[in-house]
């Protein structure tokens, strides 16, 4: 099993050329779960060869020893959500989620990564608000600021912008939502607005893009958000686990390839397909914080309890350390003992 070095190495980036966040891996292994023909498999590998990043650090991230095999070795996964369209993958993150996998268990962790989370940002020597490392330094700072911050490697990234979003939902026939609240948002297509309704219904792709991106309505801000994030994946999970959902597979493709860019290969997508039978019941995961001003500047101060609760249980899911076992008082257990045999 790989493992975690002991030092964070910090090294010098170049600067490198979303909602919430298409899990489109899980798209894939939904599709192939299905017994999808050769024909959809060969499609698939070829976006995904087509939209690898070779990253500065390599094929592994620095807090690796050697590079993982997702088969064997627990990995995470960081998806990114960017506020763009019409193919353009820079810019600020509008999402971020971690995912991690740990094949031994065959278990999966989400964690939401609010947008305004006030960090380091690796390489930039500055603290800021953590989606602002995507625009500064692309994906090497962002991959970066997130291992610094969570103490764990991130082994691999997906980033998805607005137009793949909402295609892929258009082309899954949408999806269905409940909504906690009515509102009203921005449609970033027409400049108009959109209004969800509280309660049950569906919603297409652009609906979807304002079902998620709301946050100022919500009385829980991000992390209300968070949660409606997390509603539309397992949403959009469900609708992909049927293929014949799927209406058109070729535009699919294309808008994917189009908007999408990663360094999971196609051969690690289909070592993870195991993971495919828990995506139903995915643990999530989320940062205990406060709101925070600073300079007339609006932060989410994540609490250092919070912090530390999360990390130790990424790190202990990517098995780079044991989990805590709780001492039980001798005396109190001896005293319980003797109270049983009275």
């Amino acid at each position: 099993m790989a493992q975690l070095r002991t030092e964070y190495k910090k090294t010098t980036k170049k600067k490198s050329s979303w909602k919430k966040v298409i899990l489109y891996t899980f798209l894939a292994f939904f599709i192939l779960g299905g017994g999808a023909v050769a024909y959809f498999a060969s499609s698939i590998a070829s976006v995904f060869s087509q939209n690898q990043i070779i990253l500065d650090r390599g094929d592994r991230s620095d807090l690796r020893d050697a590079a993982v095999n997702p088969s064997s070795d627990p990995v995470s996964v960081l998806f990114l959500g960017l506020d763009t369209r019409d193919g353009d993958l820079r810019g600020r993150t509008d999402a971020m989620v971690l995912a991690t996998f740990n094949p031994e268990e065959g278990t999966i962790k989400m964690l939401n990564i609010p947008r305004d989370s006030r960090v380091d940002v690796i390489g930039a020597n500055r603290v800021d608000k953590i989606n602002h490392a995507h625009a500064f330094g692309g994906v090497d700072m962002t991959l970066d600021t997130v291992e610094n911050l969570l103490g764990i490697p991130v082994d691999y990234f997906v980033s998805l912008n607005f137009d793949a979003f909402m295609e892929i939902i258009d082309e899954l026939g949408g999806i269905t939502v409940n909504s906690p609240m009515t509102f009203t948002e921005k449609d970033n297509a027409t400049y108009g607005t959109i209004t969800i309704h509280e309660g049950e219904q569906r919603l297409n792709g652009e609906e979807a893009l304002a079902y998620v991106r709301m946050r100022k309505s919500d009385p829980r801000g991000d992390l209300g958000r968070g949660e409606r994030q997390k509603e539309v994946i397992e949403a959009i999970i469900k609708e992909a686990a049927s293929f014949s959902s799927i209406t058109n597979f070729n535009s699919l493709m294309d808008s994917v390839e189009r908007n999408l860019n990663t360094n999971i290969t196609f051969g690690n997508i289909v070592s993870m397909h195991s993971y495919a039978s828990g995506l139903s019941d995915i643990e999530s995961l989320s940062f205990e914080g406060d709101d925070y001003r600073e300079g007339g500047i609006y932060y989410y101060k994540i609490r250092d309890e919070s912090l530390q609760e999360i990390q130790e249980i990424l790190q202990v899911h990517l098995g780079l350390k044991e989990p805590e076992v709780m001492e039980v008082d001798q005396d109190i257990e001896g005293e319980e003992a003797d109270e049983v045999v009275q």
